[in-house]
């Protein structure tokens, strides 16, 4: 091959010098003007896929050619459909001249493919994925005339899964809050208390929360570990993060999962843990239902202390050093309910048209119930611009209608009455806006009751 060059081989092998009609469209190679007498038949073989070139966009046909090289192009010649008779005939020849190297190139091939392959399962292992919001509302307590300013922030949450192996992954979310500069406490922002013996997360960018799910081949599955985890279609009854764990078991001759849970709210002097039952799923031709019951550790009526910290108080030890020590209150809490069930149920009703209702019981003596309606029309897609989707709620949530509910960002409190009108639109590929404004009565039935008008702005980047 001292004397072949690649550019001699490769006119050689086209298809087109004794039946197809070549017509360049672009420029294959830096290095062969359209002038020169092999343009026309390089551009085709190349975008027949024949011949690549240096991987630089140059093709630099006068250099000589190894035998691997030329291998590889009387291989890929080889697997083009359409050649006549003569030209199959030649490249039977020079695939028997060739064959070891073709042999051996398809050898590396195959062990390359596998490589890709098990190495694409191993990045596969590891997902980061989240968004980041950023997020103004224009809060106004009616009443006293004043606006509330602690959710205007950027926000990220950032969440991991990392597998296992076929059955288990651990998972764990990070967030992050970081109001913007209006004079809101930077100390506030974190959530966490080194003193208490148990706080909820906070949203400091640290990883507030870890857990692992497992999932058998026949459906069931289990999360275990700290998690934000709900109970109802709309989280009336629960929505919060908790330590514990919660099962699923799909019910035979059903589309229905049942499901067993114990888990304890993280929030700061928490006391109480629940434990209870739900089941969830299909019923019937675009009805769908989601039922639970949770029962509380702490009896209705029973007190505790939270044992949340009212002040420090300086002390100095023998060797001189002085410190700050908690003083801590007594806070009692006396629980008002001792257990609470939700019935959700949906139904798409028309095209595009979908309603959500859930109501939640607990046996509390005043306001213990909370009814929360959805409607929604269509829905964003992320992948998507120019996707939307409108809806209009109504809640009505009692002081004591909830065991630890979804407060959604501080949006939808108990002890609130009122309805909200919101739309989702995504402009560009992985980005929503959403915008929401609510009328509300905080304290509705009670002597602290105010107005509240709430519009809020935000803009979610996916990634």
């Amino acid at each position: 091959m001292k004397r072949n060059t690649l550019l001699g081989l490769a006119i050689g092998l086209s298809l087109s010098a004794s039946s197809v009609a070549l017509a360049a469209t672009a420029d294959s190679f830096s290095d062969v003007p359209k002038g020169h007498w092999s343009y026309e038949a390089l551009d085709y073989l190349a975008k027949e896929g024949v011949i690549e070139g240096m991987g630089d966009g140059t093709f630099q046909g006068g250099r000589p050619m190894t035998r691997y090289e030329v291998a590889a192009i009387v291989a890929k010649a080889m697997q083009k459909e359409g050649t006549n008779f003569g030209d199959r005939a030649v490249l039977e020849k020079l695939e028997a001249e060739y064959g070891g190297e073709i042999a051996t190139l398809k050898k590396q091939v195959d062990a390359n493919t596998k490589q890709i392959a098990e190495n694409k399962k191993e990045i596969d292992r590891v997902k980061l994925y989240g968004f980041l919001r950023a997020q103004y509302d224009y809060d106004r307590n009616k009443d006293a005339d004043t606006l509330d300013h602690g959710t205007n922030r950027f926000y990220m949450d950032l969440r991991g899964d990392l597998k296992v192996n076929d059955y288990w992954t651990v998972r764990f979310q990070s967030e992050t809050n970081r109001h913007y500069n209006n004079g809101h406490s930077r100390q506030g922002e974190t959530g966490l208390n080194q003193y208490t013996e148990k706080t909820w997360s906070g949203h400091d960018g640290n990883i507030q929360r870890i857990w692992v799910d497992g999932l058998s081949k026949d459906g069931k599955w289990i999360s275990i570990g700290r998690a934000w985890r709900g109970l109802g279609f709309q989280n009336v009854l629960f929505g919060n993060e908790s330590d514990g764990f919660q099962f699923g078991v799909p019910i035979p001759n059903t589309k229905l999962t049942a499901s067993g849970f114990w888990m304890a709210s993280t929030g700061e002097g928490n006391r109480e843990s629940l434990y209870g039952i739900g089941a969830w799923g299909p019923i019937g031709h675009s009805v769908d239902i989601n039922v639970a019951y949770a029962k509380s550790s702490i009896g209705k009526g029973d007190t505790y202390s939270s044992g949340k910290i009212v002040g420090y108080r300086a002390a100095t030890s023998p060797s001189g050093i002085t410190t700050l020590d908690p003083v801590y209150g007594k806070n009692d809490v006396t629980n008002k309910r001792s257990y609470g069930f939700v019935v959700s149920g949906a139904v798409n009703f028309a095209k595009h048209f979908r309603f959500i209702g859930d109501y939640v019981k607990t046996d509390a003596d005043f306001q213990g119930n909370s009814l929360a309606l959805r409607l929604n029309y269509r829905g964003t897609d992320l992948n998507k611009p120019g996707s939307y989707g409108l809806y209009a709620r109504y809640v009505r949530y009692g002081e004591n209608g909830w065991l630890a509910g979804d407060d959604e960002w501080n949006s939808t409190w108990n002890a609130t009455r009122g309805w909200i009108l919101g739309a989702k639109y995504v402009p560009a590929k992985n980005i929503e806006w959403e915008m929401l404004y609510s009328r509300q009565t905080r304290g509705y039935d009670q002597a602290w009751a105010y107005d509240r008008d709430l519009f809020r702005t935000q803009v979610d980047y996916h990634f």
